[in-house]
Parts: C-alpha cells; structure tokens; sequence
C-alpha cells in the first residue's frame, strides 16, 4: 500500500525507479507507474542478474504482513524473516557492488516502544522486549549497517498506516459500514496513526532533506484512542458503532496477535513537526474522510512501448482490437458499436463469459481527447460501477500506456468482502495476458500491429 501511494510521487518529482520483486509478472499490473522491474528473492543472498548500478537511494519497504494470521511459530519467523534477513540481503548487494547509495530508508514500526499512555515515546525512548520489538530492534540493526557504507540511513517507525483499499482500514470498514462496528476491548488504548499519503511524504522529503537521519517516528501528531477512532470512523459513515469487541475474545481469536489490538501506544512525532514537515493529513477526521469517499476501488497500472504516441493511440482507439487484448477464457466478442469510429459517445455492446457465466456488457465513451486519452463507462454490466480511462503520453523516446480503472462491485458490504479478492485476482491476470500481447505486438513485432 505505501508503495503503490509513493511511486506515483517518486515520479512525478522526476526520480527513475528500479523495483526489486519476487514476481516480475505480477509486480507489472500491481505497481501503478512504469519502471524497470527485477526479479530478486529478498531471502537470498545471490544478485540478481540486472541489477542496476549507480542507485542513488534506497527504500526498502519489505515485510509479511504482521495482520495477516495468528502468529504461529513458522508465522513469527516468516515475519522476523522478511524484515531482518531481507535487510541484511539488501545490503550485501550493495557491498558486493562496491557503488553504496547515497540515502538509505528502511521501514520500521513503532513495535519497537513499550506500551504507553502518557507520557508520548520519543526516538530515544527505551525498546520493549517483545517479539514485535525484537523484530524492530534487529531489524534497524542491520539497517544502520548502511552507515558504514557512507550512506545517510533512516528508519521510518511506522504508525497504524490508515489508506483507502488496503491495509488495517480494508479490514476495519466492512463491518462500520454495515453498523456492527464497535470499540476493541476496552476502547481506552491509545492509537498512533498515520495517513498512507505522510508515509510517502515522508519518504520523499526525506530523500532530498540531509537532516532526516537515524530513527524517525512515523505517526500523525495527533493520536487517539481506540474509542475516540471508533466515534469518528462511525460519525464519518454516518453509522452506529455499538458492538464492542471484549478482550478475552480478542484473544481467543487472533491469540498473541491481539496484542497489536490491544496495546496503547502514544507515540510522538515532535521530531518529524521539528524537521519541517507538514502533515497533509494531520487530524483523523480529515484522513477517514478521504478514505471512507471513495466509490469503490482503484486498479491502475502502467506499461511502456518503444512506439509513437500516434500509433499506439490509433490502435486502442480502434474496438475491433479489444479481442486481441482479451484472453480467451473469457470469450470476449463485440456484437454491436454505435459509430463505425469511437469517438465521445460512442455506445459498445459486447459479451463474455466470468467463470463460464454469460455477460451481457455495455458500455459509453464519456471522454474523448485524440491522441491523449479516451475513457468507458459501464451502462450495463456486472459491476455496479465501472469506469475504466485510457491514457498515453510520451516518454523516453516512447509511449507510456496507462490504464486508470474505478469499479464497484455489487451486492454492497458483503458482496465486496466475499467477491473483491477474486474479482481483483481476475483483474490481474486480465492485465498480465494483455501486457504479455502488448509486448508481443509493440516490442517483438511491431509489424503486426498494422496489420
């Protein structure tokens, strides 16, 4: 989630990035820019063939989700794994390459703290002896090891990170939204959270800002209790929130993982405010708000071709391609265009099969500007909203071919939390076939896109 909000920046302020990945193919359709993608196994210790020299930074964000299960003994050392061993990785790469990075920034959390109320931890404040904190101590350990590679090292302690599609809020808001949402134990625990977008604020200042260096708490000024979360989270959905969830089951559910539910953390971020940045979501109100406005869910990706703009436009403004796109389990075909060329108002009837299932598809182009980008609209169709924008615009001698997607399923609550994680798996797959014929036709034979 940090990454997917970061990059987009990153690029934006004219940084080329290299992406270090264990799935090449579906790190294609996942990351929202285009960039240069490398197959690296964080766990191992050999280089990977291609990796770049001359790397200016360093931002490791690497981890397995500490949410994502009950903390088995092989799940607390996947966890322990992924961080610790995945730094020391890193960093040989860097040794062995005798080229060491000017910045170095590596995630950590505030894990690291003991549990407190009053008064807020700062940097200099004692570590805790659990096992989240042993996962932070070490890890920054071996992130601090960049230091004597000349390199100017920074640890983010990352807050509760809050974002719209993904994270500890994707969780969070299925049952608020339906009014079953309620406080955690007792409520009086103290949460110190941070908005996605300061996360990658942060990174980014920090890559061109000397003065960040050494631990840095990641957090918004302005933590609250589980309670105090709970009445904005329900105020903002204009939904009740009166089920609370009592610690013993807590416990009895997630086990030693209920800690991180459970524990009141009053972190201070004095030292970021001191540094000179500014929040852009500094109050929880502001940051739910964001979050909890979007209509749906975002799917957005990007891929470069070595083909003028023209070119590339013409032939994804032509429809008679779409089936070339499509893979052929989905039975695609066009039955009926309003107009024999697209243009703003165009209405395309098509079909296809979702798992074997008839579909009967619809859509409008609301938006069309030749040679830039054109967008559909679904005005019939399985998703209770879709709205999919086709955008090209040059780079490095090339095009770049962003697809911007919006959908909603249907079914409200429940038929997003029980259908999305399929419906996202078949978004991706759709996109890897469709990167792997644009390939195909841009990159290996570009003949064949004329004819």
């Amino acid at each position: 989630m940090v990454g997917k909000t970061l990059l987009p920046l990153l690029k934006s302020n004219g940084h080329e990035v290299f992406a270090l990945t264990r799935n090449p193919k579906t790190a294609g359709v996942r990351l929202p820019i285009a960039c240069q993608i490398i197959r690296w196994d964080p766990l191992s210790n050999i280089s990977p063939p291609g990796f770049p020299e001359n790397i200016d930074a360093v931002i490791h964000l690497c981890g397995e989700g500490i949410a994502d299960g009950r903390w088995t003994h092989k799940r607390k050392q996947e966890i322990y794994d992924s961080r610790v061993l995945s730094t020391r990785n890193l960093l040989n790469l860097f040794i062995r390459s005798k080229l060491p990075p000017k910045v170095w920034i590596s995630a950590s959390a505030i894990g690291y703290y003991k549990t407190s109320s009053h008064p807020a931890l700062q940097e200099t404040s004692p570590p805790d002896n659990g096992f989240l904190a042993k996962v932070c101590k070490d890890w920054e350990t071996e992130t601090f090891k960049a230091d004597a590679l000349g390199a100017r090292t920074l640890a983010l302690r990352l807050g509760i990170i809050l974002g719209d599609d993904g994270g500890v809020t994707a969780k969070m808001l299925p049952p608020f939204r339906i009014g079953l949402g309620g406080p955690l134990g007792g409520g009086n625990q103290c949460m110190s959270w941070i908005h996605v977008r300061d996360v990658a604020g942060l990174i980014l200042t920090a890559l061109e800002n000397p003065d960040y260096q050494g631990p840095l708490n990641a957090v918004s000024p302005y933590p609250v209790t589980n309670r105090e979360f709970t009445d904005v989270l329900a105020k903002t959905l204009k939904r009740p929130a009166v089920f609370p969830v009592p610690a013993f089951a807590l416990k009895l559910l997630f086990g030693e993982m209920s800690h991180l539910l459970l524990a009141s953390q009053n972190i201070s971020a004095q030292k970021a405010i001191e540094l000179g940045y500014r929040f852009v979501y500094p109050k929880l109100k502001n940051a739910l708000k964001v979050i909890c406005d979007q209509i749906g869910h975002k799917f957005i990706t990007e891929q470069w071709v070595p083909q003028p703009i023209d070119q590339v436009f013409e032939f994804f403004s032509n429809p008679n391609n779409l089936e070339t796109l499509t893979p052929d389990f989905l039975h695609f075909k066009i039955v009926k265009i309003s107009h024999p060329k697209i243009r703003e108002g165009t209405v395309l009837d098509y079909q296809l099969k979702l798992h074997g299932v008839p579909i009967c598809w619809q859509s409008k182009i609301n938006d069309w500007v030749p040679g830039k980008r054109f967008s559909d609209l679904q005005t019939r169709g399985p998703y209770a909203f879709w709205h999919h924008t086709h955008e090209f615009y040059e780079a490095r001698g090339g095009t770049v071919i962003r697809d911007n997607i919006v959908y909603k399923l249907p079914g409200w609550v429940p038929g997003d939390v029980f259908a999305h994680a399929y419906v996202k798996k078949d978004l991706e797959k759709l996109f890897m076939f469709r990167r792997e014929q644009i390939e195909k036709l841009f990159v290996q034979n570009p003949k064949s896109m004329h004819e």
